[in-house]
């Protein structure tokens, strides 16, 4: 027993005179044409391109071009800027973290150094004057200070004439204003 194996779609039998779906197939059918074939396609001439026409697309192409140039420019910028901003932020924090741990390594040798009972007395004696019981402390008041050859007097200048009118009392304490204070007499 053989089989015989269809191409086709089941429930689509091919009826007597039907067209067949294969181009320059013939139909053999009782209503086929003879001869009836479709004739074959001429070639299409080429539509020639003319300057204006290139010239036009071109210049749109350009327009695009420069378009999508903007968009781009426009999206990267500030992107770019605040990248370079956050890159700064970021150097200045390493630059603050270096100086605080330098700072860090001098706090704990002073604290290390406090911790010793000798450095601890030392600054007791240089900067609070405290002594040991039985020690004499000398300390020298600004040694490089002339000695003068008697108190320094300061004496207040005279006041202006209350009973001048207000022009004449301030033409007097500028004229007293301009006097040194050694020419002024203590009474």
């Amino acid at each position: 027993m053989t089989t015989s194996r269809s191409t086709r779609p089941m429930g689509s039998a091919r009826r007597p005179g039907a067209a067949s779906s294969r181009p320059g197939a013939r139909h053999t059918g009782p209503g086929a044409r003879t001869g009836a074939r479709r004739p074959p396609s001429a070639a299409r001439p080429r539509e020639s391109v003319t300057a204006e026409a290139t010239k036009g697309t071109v210049w749109w192409r350009w327009v695009v071009l420069a378009g999508l140039v903007v968009v781009l420019m426009v999206t990267v910028v500030p992107t770019a800027r605040n990248l370079a901003r956050q890159n700064a932020e970021i150097d200045a924090l390493r630059d603050k973290i270096v100086s605080q741990q330098q700072q860090l390594a001098e706090l704990k040798a002073e604290e290390e150094r406090w911790a010793d009972p000798a450095y601890v007395e030392q600054q007791a004696r240089q900067r609070l004057k405290y002594v040991k019981p039985g020690d004499r402390s000398y300390t020298v008041i600004d040694a490089t200070a002339p000695q003068s050859a008697g108190p320094a007097v300061s004496v207040a200048a005279p006041r202006a004439d209350a009973s001048a009118p207000w022009y004449g009392q301030l033409w007097q304490s500028v004229q007293l204003a301009d006097q040194p204070l050694s020419a002024v007499t203590a009474r």
